[in-house]
Parts: structure tokens; sequence; C-alpha cells
């Protein structure tokens, strides 16, 4: 039983999530890699970070078009440490008890990728129900600002003036690139 289910939302830390996959079918592709940065939502103080590469059990199944868009991510040589789903899931878990769980729209891939994870794995998250969304929060605070055509991360972290991300695309850099962006809507 998670004996902080009573803790106030406003006090709970928020895990900052981005994840790479092998395409966007959460019913056939596969997890490869999870960036997570988890912080305290008053201080922003950085609790935990996690850079977690995942060994894809059917590689096979990777989209084609997800491939050329990502800029493919995955090379095998670089996986040869990679960890199991269920290792990866078992750490994820550990490193956002009790917190919240946020990334540039989760509904899209992360969200639905993480809980299909934990189905998989038979494993559970205590994570509050919550789900915040970077794009909604930018929406809300900019829609009327002339300056910003898109809110995809890169044009966010643009606008305030973040380094770009470094290439080629990591989820641990995805996730430190939205905490940022984060902190500055916030």
């Amino acid at each position: 039983m998670n004996e902080n289910r009573n803790l106030l939302v406003i006090r709970r830390p928020i895990a900052l999530t981005d994840i790479e996959t092998t395409g966007l079918d959460v019913s056939r592709h596969e997890i490869i890699e999870i960036g997570l940065v988890v912080f305290d939502q008053e201080t922003f103080a950085v609790l935990k970070e996690l850079n977690l590469k995942i060994r894809p059990e059917h590689i096979e199944t990777a989209d084609p078009e997800t491939v050329v868009w990502k800029g493919w991510p995955y090379k095998e040589d670089e996986w040869k440490d990679a960890i199991s789903l269920k290792d990866a899931i078992t750490q994820y878990i550990e490193a956002t008890k009790d917190s919240i769980f946020c990334s540039h729209n989760p509904a899209g891939v992360d969200w639905p990728f993480i809980n299909n994870a934990c189905k998989k794995t038979g494993l559970s998250h205590t994570m509050d129900y919550h789900v915040l969304d970077i794009f909604s929060l930018a929406w809300a605070k900019l829609r009327y600002t002339e300056k910003l055509e898109k809110y995809n991360l890169k044009s966010l972290a643009e606008y305030f003036n973040i380094p770009p991300e470094p290439l080629p695309h990591r989820a641990i850099n995805g996730a430190r690139c939205a905490f940022a962006v984060y902190k500055k809507l916030m």
C-alpha cells in the first residue's frame, strides 16, 4: 500500500519523462530509452535523474517512418549494455515514487508507453493520477505570442533561449530540455 497516497499534489515531486520508442503504436512498438528528471516542484531542485537504454525484444517491428523522423537513436552497438524492460521499469518506478508524471504531450507517446510497460512487466507505479503536459502549459501561457508559431519542445526552447539539445536526440536530453522549458513556463 502507498503510505503517501494523501500527499498533497503541490508537495509531490514532478517526474519529467521523455522516452524513445521504435514507433508510435503502443500495442506493437517498444521503449528503447527512458530519460527522467525528478525535481521538487517548489524549488526546482533536481532530486534524481535516470538515463536508461532498454534492449528491444523485437527490433524488426520498428516503424520505418519513425526511424527517419526521429533520426533513429537506436544503433545496436550502442545498446550492448542495455537493460531489460523489466529492470528499466523497476528503476523508473523507484525513481518516480509518489510523483506527478510530466512530459511534452504525454497523451501522445510517453504516458501510454510507460503505462503499457508497467502492465507488460506486471509492475505498478505509485505516481499520482494527475498528469502534467508542457504543451498545455505553454499553450495557456503563450498562445497569443506572435513570435511562437509552433509549440514543440524545440520551438519552446528557442523562444526561451535555451540551448538546443545535442544531436543525436536522446531521451535524457529531451527530459533535460523539457525541464528547462518547464521552469521558464512556471
